[in-house]
């Protein structure tokens, strides 16, 4: 049974909130564990939908599954070492919502009931808000309060859109079920005026928790107060979820034949999110924030491919699989960065390649990859997203799309090279350890083993994503 891809990790997480520290551990690993094998039987296709009028194992949303699911593995072997240093309070919880946030971005992955997609998504604000909270401080809580309430408003907008997509079925009197499977047959004969209109709403709505500028704010502040193995879920998995909303929808309205509308947006939303992340980047003190605007801005990179379509379209898919592996290494290893100096400012680090030479390898690659360097994936993806802007002719976005990456590139380098090399006390609180710093070097490698090889099956994955918008790639 498909569903039990979701079901199983938030069966686990309830259960993990009433048992001792040490069996919790146990059962983050082999929930995720056992959440990457029901994934690859998925995508083997060994489970079918038990409820198939709400759920469905899209080509999109499989991929969206996979790589959540790959992140969090190591993001778990992390954690269990990250907690031990620590000496996190009320750990059971932590456990129990990191299971059940894999739980509910599971679900919205599998969702192809438009409604089942907006409660799955709505869930992940309610389930992940307590591990902003987990360390019970005032900034901590602000960040909370802040994260809850713009995105549950948010997400209510997208409700809205949601609403308006039924309306668009109803006043044209169709007569199918409300699934995206469903709505795309019969894409040609809805109303286009209210599928406009819900587009408008949906990307508000989705793109608050996706992350895109100017609806991003709750983003720094959840990011930089969680504990690192949530924000790196946070990061590498959530937004992902939030924009396979968009992508669904979009996808509607390109085979309704309104694909230019939506795309014009995708692409001015992704360019303001760009270019806002690279100001706030600039001069930013606090490290886990400046990753947290990195995060809008490769967000904005993913909204400005889809828009752009062709090969830039695959570029774009391909730059949400590296950003995940990438940018979840980055906040691992950052975590390690708050551990050895205690601040997670800028100023109060520094000397990070002789006090901490193996975290200063996997930080300094994971900028370098995330800045779009080879030998790692983003280097291919954001060179395709130019070459599409390029054949289709949209040399001025193009150009805003590239001085933005350099933007962002120039104030991001500024904050690494100051925590990599500037002088630095010799106080170190915690030591290095084998299992907080393995994970990030693990992501960071099958960012590059993924552009030396890539599997068959996750080619055609990605090729039957894009195939609907009109996608391509040949290489």
């Amino acid at each position: 049974m498909l569903e039990f891809i979701f079901l199983l990790p938030i069966l686990l997480g309830g259960t993990a909130m009433f048992l001792p520290v040490m069996l919790g551990r146990g059962i983050l690993i082999v929930a995720a564990l056992l959440h990457l094998q029901l994934t690859v039987m998925g995508w083997m296709g060994t489970l079918t939908p038990h409820f198939p009028e709400y759920f469905n194992s899209s080509p999109e949303g499989m991929l969206v599954l996979l790589v959540t699911s790959f992140i969090f593995l190591f993001i778990a072997v992390y954690a269990i070492s990250y907690m031990n240093e620590t000496e996190m309070q009320s750990e059971p919880i932590f456990i129990s919502c990191m299971l059940m946030f894999l739980g509910t971005m599971s679900m919205a992955t599998l969702a192809d009931h438009p409604i089942v997609l907006w409660i799955a998504i709505e869930a992940t604000t309610l389930v992940s808000a307590p591990l902003i909270f987990i360390n019970r401080s005032k900034e901590a809580l602000e960040a909370t309060w802040k994260y809850v309430l713009i995105c549950s408003v948010g997400i209510a907008l997208a409700l809205l859109g949601c609403f308006f997509i039924t309306l668009a079925m109803d006043i044209k009197d169709i007569d199918a079920p409300l699934t995206f499977s469903s709505l795309n047959a019969v894409a040609g004969q809805l109303d286009p005026t209210w599928l406009k209109a819900g587009f408008i709403f949906v990307m508000i709505g989705f793109g608050t928790k996706m992350g895109l500028a100017p609806m991003h704010t709750w983003l720094p502040d959840a990011h930089s107060q969680a504990p690192s193995p949530a924000s790196a879920l946070l990061s590498g998995a959530l937004l992902n979820c939030a924009f396979l909303g968009i992508y669904k929808v979009h996808t509607l309205m390109y085979i309704a034949g309104l694909g230019a509308y939506s795309s014009n947006i995708l692409i001015g939303f992704g360019l303001v999110s760009m270019l806002v992340a690279g100001i706030f980047i600039l001069n930013q003190p606090d490290y886990k924030r400046m990753l947290a605007y990195s995060s809008v801005e490769n967000m904005g990179v993913i909204a400005f491919g889809v828009g752009i379509g062709g090969i830039a379209l695959y570029g774009a898919i391909l730059h949400l699989i590296h950003h995940s592996l990438i940018k979840s290494s980055l906040f691992l290893s950052a975590g390690n960065i708050l551990l050895g100096f205690g601040s997670r400012l800028v100023n109060k680090t520094g000397n990070l390649a002789r006090l901490f030479p193996k975290t200063f390898v996997s930080f300094f690659a994971g900028f370098a990859g995330v800045s779009g360097f080879p030998p790692f994936g983003i280097f291919i993806s954001e060179l395709l997203i130019i070459m599409g802007a390029f054949q289709a002719g949209r040399f001025g976005v193009m150009a805003v799309f590239i001085f933005c990456l350099i933007l962002v590139f120039a104030g991001a380098a500024r904050i690494v090279m100051r925590i990599s090399f500037a002088s630095a006390s010799e106080e170190i609180l915690v030591e290095e350890r084998l299992f907080r710093v393995l994970p990030p070097y693990a992501l960071l490698l099958t960012s590059i083993g993924l552009c030396i090889w890539m599997p068959d099956s996750i080619y055609e994955v990605i090729l039957n994503t894009i195939k609907v918008l009109g996608g391509s790639f040949h290489g």
